[in-house]
């Protein structure tokens, strides 16, 4: 039996981890959950799984969970609550479906602890990667990804030689407004940039599927868990979602991972690996797989894409100032706030003003702090100026990202 600790339970990543985990003979238990505010789920949750350790980030929400704790269960509560979960469980893997840079201290508890972690929170590794991928190999820990372009780049160099990698191949399905015209963007709504077409996320990937921001980050995320350089990452789109990434080698082969768009498969993959039991996700599908279109991203309709091999270059803190914006940016766009063009300011905004210093998590963690407080006045400008101000985006300067 493996043991999993899930954080994020009440998400996405989290109920599709508990569907696995119901499955008849999948050989998975859940030894503790945690979430942010939903507090009568994760009870639901506690109960069926008969699950005695819980965490709740909100301390409101604890407050209402507290009398009606199953007997014998014991709540974590407040900002570090995730982090105490992890100390009190045994486990073997924790899977971690946090969305934002709150899940940062997290991962490294995890790491700390020598224990696999199955990430789906992409904004440790965009943060601070560098930090992440060091405490793993100190501690004897193992990052598995659970994005599925990564998992599948994972599984296409399983047993290969990493010097005849020649570069991989990111793909996207281009997201919701793939065929809008780009004059029309500045004028989308967020309940149109949230129907994607083929996966179902949460609300800030989603919007970054839309702008293609969150295949900027998952570029970082690559040259983190991979050690690849810019020049070895390509972004594709691929708006059928059957091919989650390619790698090509140096003899002109090209090896990829095909499958139905299902995070169930890469969560699975995650939990397992190297080995492969069966699951209940559906393989080769004649209809499904019979057309495989690709293109080449558009960079006027996408200015949001580049940024991630900037950042990459640029290197010190310039990964964790564009992830702050963005997360200030999605939100100001949900809150009706500013245009989906208008994110693009926003991101550029901080970037001009960020000190580069990334020595350690706690500068990098200063680092975010600016970089919230810089695009929530970002935001509070355009918000006042109005519609002129969702024009095209800002030039980039000359020194950095």
């Amino acid at each position: 039996m493996t043991s999993i600790l899930l954080l994020g339970s009440t998400g996405s990543i989290g109920t599709q981890t508990l569907d696995l985990v119901r499955e008849g003979g999948s050989g998975l238990t859940v030894s503790g959950l945690a979430a942010r505010a939903s507090w009568e789920d994760l009870l639901d949750q506690a109960r069926e799984f008969s699950v005695t350790h819980l965490a709740l980030t909100d301390p409101e929400a604890a407050a209402l969970a507290r009398p009606r704790l199953p007997a014998g269960t014991h709540l974590h509560e407040g900002p570090e609550a995730m982090q105490e979960l992890i100390l009190a469980c045994d486990f073997d893997t924790a899977v971690h479906g946090v969305v934002g840079c709150a899940g940062l201290p997290a991962s490294l508890e995890v790491l700390r602890r020598g224990k696999r972690l199955a990430l789906a929170n992409k904004e440790s590794l965009v943060v601070a990667g560098e930090h992440l991928m060091a405490v793993a190999r100190d501690f004897g820990a193992e990052i598995i990804p659970v994005d599925s372009e990564h998992s599948a780049v994972l599984q296409c160099l399983r047993g290969e030689d990493r010097a005849r990698l020649k570069r991989v191949l990111l793909t996207c399905s281009g997201g919701p407004l793939r065929l809008t015209p780009s004059e029309s963007l500045r004028h989308v709504k967020p309940e149109e940039a949230l129907q994607h077409p083929n996966w179902s996320m949460g609300p800030r990937i989603t919007i970054g599927s839309a702008s293609l921001m969150n295949k900027a980050l998952e570029v970082i995320e690559l040259h983190h868990l991979f050690g690849l350089s810019p020049e070895q990452i390509e972004v594709v789109i691929h708006p059928q979602s059957i091919v989650h990434s390619m790698v090509e080698f140096v003899d002109g082969a090209v090896v990829a991972h095909m499958g139905l768009p299902d995070m169930r498969g890469p969560i699975h993959h995650a939990l397992h690996s190297p080995d492969r039991p069966p699951s209940p996700v559906r393989g080769f599908d004649l209809q499904a797989f019979a057309k495989l279109e690709f293109e080449a991203p558009d960079p006027v309709r996408f200015p949001a894409l580049k940024l991630g091999h900037e950042c990459i270059r640029a290197g010190g803190d310039s990964a964790c100032v564009l992830n702050a914006a963005d997360e200030v940016a999605v939100q100001a766009f949900l809150d009706g706030k500013i245009s989906f063009t208008d994110m693009n300011q926003v991101h550029r905004t901080a970037l001009d003003q960020r000190q580069g210093d990334a020595s350690s998590i706690e500068a990098l963690m200063a680092a975010d702090l600016r970089a919230r407080a810089h695009a929530q006045k970002a935001v509070q400008n355009l918000a006042t100026s109005g519609p002129a101000s969702s024009g095209p985006a800002a030039p980039e300067p000359a020194n950095h990202p």
